[in-house]
């Protein structure tokens, strides 16, 4: 089965404030890294939009199944369904991940501690310093045996 691991981080200056996202992707032996400013906006606003990237960046890759990892306990449980999502700004984007969620046979989304998002957090933090839209990073690295 093909299968697709996902780490995902926001990160916000100020609350709200100068936002970026961090996503590392890994599938089939390649890692995948996006960062990218996205302008004045709350740290949960963030968290959304880099899951929001990081599942669209990989359901183009059509893996069977994906483990995405993140270190926002709240999105977590709002998008396994332990909490509710009260606020509207965050319900429009809950909406979206779900949709996007549905192109995935099998998923999971799992709270992982800050320290083992450390990649993702670095790549949200850089991008939230950054000031223009152009300032976005999306790459590739191989890894060969």
């Amino acid at each position: 089965m093909k299968k697709a691991i996902v780490f995902c981080d926001g990160a916000s200056r100020g609350n709200p404030g100068e936002s970026g996202i961090g996503v590392v992707i890994h599938f089939e032996g390649k890692t995948y890294r996006i960062s990218e400013h996205i302008g004045t906006a709350t740290n949960n606003v963030a968290e959304y939009t880099a899951l929001i990237r990081g599942l669209e960046r990989i359901s183009a890759m059509r893996p069977e199944s994906i483990e995405v990892f993140l270190d926002s306990e709240l999105l977590v449980r709002q998008v396994n369904g332990i909490y509710r999502v009260s606020n509207e700004r965050l319900r429009g984007l809950y909406f979206k991940v779900k949709s996007l969620l549905k192109e995935f046979r099998r998923y999971s989304i799992r709270h992982i501690p800050r320290e083992e998002n450390s990649e993702a957090d670095l790549l949200a933090k850089n991008a939230a310093r950054k000031n223009k839209k152009e300032d976005m990073t999306d790459t590739l690295e191989d890894h060969k045996p």
